[in-house]
């Protein structure tokens, strides 16, 4: 059986020219990278096409280490789609270097459902990451500029900063460091450390802008510290929006690739699920939205985290909405729920099954919150018994949820026509009433209790003595009617990550809260989350190669 990365080499693209004409768009229009890759001008957006396309989330129950494959049932969904005669687009987010080369892999789809070049999505691409790393660590910069200087000083207080560099890698050994050392000449020693690129506000806005205006805008926004007379400080009034933006110019534009099948693919911002808001880019979500009838995105992670934030953050601040929502199940991962140890999976077992697919009934649950249309998609594995499928299908089937079961890693978007069917006849009719989890007016200790409670299913939320200095902070800033992106284990649906399942009766613990002025939201830090990962012990990076003839390998 070959692999994801064989599989992605012997197919044959189509000149990104064509994937563009395709879509309607002029050759003009198209800023080539190359001869499969394209960024796409903004003037492309249009509202009036917008409002008469579909919008189309793929989520997921709560992952395990065995994977779910949101992103290659994304990919398989909208091939299926345009194999109906749907005019479909997928849009997605970039992947990040530090899973590519830890532990998580590549976030290409796979098998036969991939995007394309497979090679170039997963490392480098466009730049776009480098991009948000070099405009991220302008600002540290120029923070720390301004409080070596005497004749332009703001008089910041070094001790309130809490604004840090970024690298899109794993590297655990620079969570935390001292800057400034060597004398008076290499600046002002002070306490900071570096976040992985994806955790940073930077990338979170640039996900949720919709012009270059609203880039600087927001980019000015960026709450840096107080200065030593308790006066907060921004990113404006270092003067750094500008040249942030400048480095963000090209990165702005959405990148267009396509998928094994030559299905057109916009792929565009990376932030993580857990620590991040785990959607790609407004502007490349409306992009979808204005060249084609149909779109599929993703939400990173779980219901509970990639797809609430892709609700009550993305869609409240952009006005999207979607028209149907996929939840990816597999039978190996709702065993995982039900106790049964990773390497046990592929073995049959009814009993463990019927346990674990709790965990797929409170992101059912979940979904009926927002009031919207689901369907149960079960990424079949060869190991699936049709006795372990029936019983997730009755369960579904007794929710009033549809359910299908789909093959895409093997057989493309021929192994989802199923499912595409079942999403076009959710798309046609009016669905239940659009509604979020809470109103971003409600005080920051409403909106994160409604959402532990809620969507999590906890009975209480405590905070650490540092969240409620946190808080005092958030209310003095006046932004206490922002919302709210709560960093949480994608483990589990509590705080813990060996809480597998559905989890209750438990707290979930506030240990701190960060301020993203320029995104627009505050991040409840719970649990053990680090926005630095580190590596494995063994590393994917150790399996990667490349020859003289520039072919890669080891990339999944």
């Amino acid at each position: 059986m070959k692999s994801d990365i064989e599989i992605a080499q012997a197919a044959k693209m189509k000149p990104i020219s064509e994937i563009a004409s395709s879509i309607g768009i002029d050759q003009d229009d198209l800023i080539p990278y190359g001869k499969y890759k394209a960024k796409l001008p903004l003037k492309l957006i249009d509202p009036k096409k917008i409002a008469k396309s579909k919008l189309i989330l793929v989520s997921a129950i709560s992952p395990s280490p065995a994977g779910e494959g949101k992103t290659t049932v994304s990919i398989g969904l909208a091939q299926a789609l345009n194999r109906i005669e749907k005019k479909t687009t997928v849009v997605l987010r970039e992947p990040s270097l530090g899973p590519v080369f830890g532990i998580k892999g590549g976030a290409t789809g796979g098998g036969f459902s991939q995007v394309l070049p497979m090679e170039d999505i997963n490392l480098h691409f466009t730049g776009d990451f480098a991009a948000v790393e070099k405009a991220n660590n302008l600002l540290a910069a120029l923070i720390d500029n301004n409080i070596q200087s005497k004749s332009r000083s703001l008089n910041i207080d070094p001790r309130t900063v809490h604004w840090r560099r970024v690298m899109d890698m794993n590297d655990r050994s620079l969570r935390n460091v001292i800057v400034g050392l060597g004398g008076t000449a290499s600046g002002i020693p002070r306490e900071t450390g570096f976040d992985i690129t994806a955790a940073s506000e930077v990338m979170a806005i640039l996900c949720l802008a919709e012009n270059m205006d609203d880039l600087k805008n927001r980019l000015g926004n960026i709450f840096v510290g107080f200065t030593l007379d308790k006066k907060p400080i921004y990113a404006r009034d270092l003067k750094a929006e500008g040249a942030m933006a400048a480095l963000l110019k090209d990165a702005m534009y959405p990148n267009l690739v396509q998928t094994i099948e030559n299905t057109p693919a916009i792929i565009h911002g990376g932030p993580f699920a857990n620590i991040a808001q785990g959607t790609n880019t407004v502007v490349a979500t409306k992009m979808g939205l204005s060249l084609s009838d149909y779109v599929v995105t993703e939400a990173g992670f779980g219901f509970d985290l990639g797809a609430e934030k892709f609700m009550d953050i993305k869609c409240e601040s952009s006005g999207l909405w979607p028209h149907a929502v996929v939840l990816v199940a597999t039978i190996r991962a709702l065993k995982y729920h039900g106790g049964v140890a990773v390497k046990d999976l592929t073995i049959p077992n009814v009993e463990a099954l019927k346990k674990g697919v709790a965990n797929m009934q409170k992101h059912i649950e979940n979904m009926n919150l927002f009031g919207i249309c689901p369907v149960v998609a079960i990424n079949r594995f060869t190991s699936d018994t049709e006795e372990e499928i029936e019983v997730v299908r009755k369960t579904a089937e007794d929710m009033g949820v549809p359910i299908s079961v789909i093959d895409i890693w093997g057989k493309g978007g021929a192994g989802a026509i199923d499912l595409a069917e079942k999403v076009v006849e959710i798309t046609s009719k009016p669905c239940k009433t659009k509604k979020t989890l809470y109103d971003w007016n409600w005080t920051p200790e409403r909106k994160i209790e409604t959402i532990a409670k809620k969507m999590y299913g906890a009975q209480a939320v405590d905070y650490t003595q540092q969240a409620k200095e946190d808080l005092k902070k958030v209310y003095s800033l006046g932004l206490d009617k922002i919302a709210v992106c709560i960093a949480k284990t994608q483990k589990s649906l509590s705080d813990n990550p060996e809480l597998l399942g559905r989890p209750k009766d438990f707290v979930v613990t506030v240990r701190q809260i960060e301020i993203a002025a320029g995104a627009g939201f505050i991040v409840p830090i719970t649990g053990q989350i680090m926005r630095m990962p580190g590596l494995p012990a063994e590393p994917s990076s150790e399996k990667i190669d490349v020859d003289n003839d520039g072919h890669i390998s080891g990339l999944f």
